[in-house]
């Protein structure tokens, strides 16, 4: 899958925008001349209520913090935010109600931590952009240094983008690599719902997940007790492969539930690619009693040749996707999926309300893999044979537990297009 750019130009969205609701224009180039600022913190610190800054081509060495509405529109302009917190911190915990920052065409690298973190914010708009070599301060499961508002990201630095209590962003168009992890969505400090994590390429990101969607213990800043919920988030069509192959690792894409209270429910991973993940293509995990890992639904995904689970949530060899759950984790469906190249291609081991279904069950190894007691519901899914399930070795994918409902069956394969 390649990085395709917007179909649209953003100098034409926001040229139609400012008929709603205008601003001044505002420009920055490394010079400081022409009028224009020679640092974009300088610019936005200037800049009122929905003003466009034009950042152009060149280097700034700066950490921006954002603290109102307004765009940054880049041309070959890069953020190096070397020895810096972040690259860019839109920060809502300092101006409560922030929305609609618009962030595009700007390349934001090595950061200690993100490289670019959206905390407590709505309507919030990253795209056209690259997110690389961020997470620096990361010194093995640990990263000093980093603030208490973030408890839940000592193992990763908070990764290349991150969602923090955000809602209503879209996250589209963006090459992310070389970070500790890909893409995050987390709710420290405040709930994380409704965003859009659309048509980005994330690769090579060695230490955590391609994209994660965690609800993790809040930060005191949060004035909870309960972990406040990654919810309604839809991650659509984005290319993630080679993520999270180091120790440790991650998925190609993590839905997880950390701690007693977790809640992580309702949330749509659709038509993505996933491949060689140093953990399965997708994750779903629930490690502790009193946790929300329901309703999640998993549809129309191409999934090959990643790595299997570990530790609680082991699998017996590599894993497309992996259900674990420690509770009772009820109505995820997992759907018109194609899966190749894994020795499990779906793994349960909770099989509770998990449909498994009119899927491309491909991979030549257990088609589904129970690791619980209950029983699974595997029909209507095309096994790689006309006949069904057969005997290991037949070259078509099998079932080895009697609790697995595999029959009816699809007789031949899904009509679908995982694109890989």
């Amino acid at each position: 899958m390649k990085f395709r750019p917007l179909m649209f130009s953003v100098f034409l969205y926001l040229s139609l925008t400012s008929v709603v609701a205008e601003g001044a224009t505002l420009c920055v180039n490394t010079q400081g001349t022409d009028r224009c600022y020679n640092s974009i913190s300088e610019a936005v610190a200037a800049a009122g209520v929905n003003d466009v800054i034009h950042i152009g081509a060149g280097t700034y060495r700066e950490s921006v913090t954002i603290t109102k509405p307004v765009s940054l529109v880049g041309q070959h302009a890069v953020i190096d935010a070397s020895g810096l917190s972040r690259g860019i911190f839109v920060n809502g915990m300092a101006a409560p109600g922030l929305a609609q920052v618009h962030i595009s065409g700007l390349t934001v690298l090595n950061a200690n931590f993100e490289g670019i973190l959206v905390a407590n914010a709505s309507a919030v708009t990253i795209s056209d952009s690259i997110i690389a070599n961020n997470n620096h301060s990361l010194s093995g499961a640990t990263c000093p240094g980093i603030e208490a508002f973030e408890p839940g990201e000592q193992n990763d630095c908070g990764e290349g983008i991150h969602l923090l209590g955000a809602d209503h962003a879209i996250v589209t168009h963006n090459q992310v690599h070389g970070n500790s992890g890909g893409i995050l969505l987390s709710d420290d400090t405040g709930p994380t719902h409704d965003n859009l994590v659309s048509l980005n390429t994330v690769t090579d990101n060695p230490f955590a997940c391609g994209i994660v969607l965690a609800s993790h213990v809040p930060a005191a800043v949060s004035g909870s007790a309960q972990s406040l919920g990654v919810f309604h988030n839809t991650i659509w069509k984005n290319f993630s492969s080679g993520n999270g192959v180091k120790v440790d690792g991650g998925a190609g894409i993590g839905i997880f539930a950390s701690v007693p209270g977790a809640a992580s429910y309702g949330n749509v991973i659709i038509e993505n690619v996933l491949t060689r993940s140093g953990h399965p293509g997708i994750a779903l995990h629930a490690h502790a009693p009193n946790q929300k890992l329901n309703d999640n639904m998993l549809v129309g995904n191409g999934i090959a040749d990643n790595g299997a689970d570990t530790a609680d949530a082991a699998t017996p060899g590599s894993t497309g996707i992996n259900v674990f759950s420690v509770v009772p984790a009820t109505g995820n469906i997992i759907s018109e999926n194609t899966i190749q190249q894994e020795t499990n291609d779906v793994a349960v081991n909770n099989s509770s309300l998990v449909q498994v279904e009119f899927n491309n069950l491909v991979g030549h190894g257990a088609g589904v893999k129970n690791l619980g007691t209950g029983p699974v519901d595997a029909t209507l899914n095309f096994w790689g044979c006309e006949a069904g399930p057969a005997a290991r070795g037949s070259g078509c994918s099998t079932v080895d537990d009697p609790n697995i409902l595999f029959a009816p069956w699809l007789s031949s394969i899904a009509p679908l297009d995982p694109k890989f």
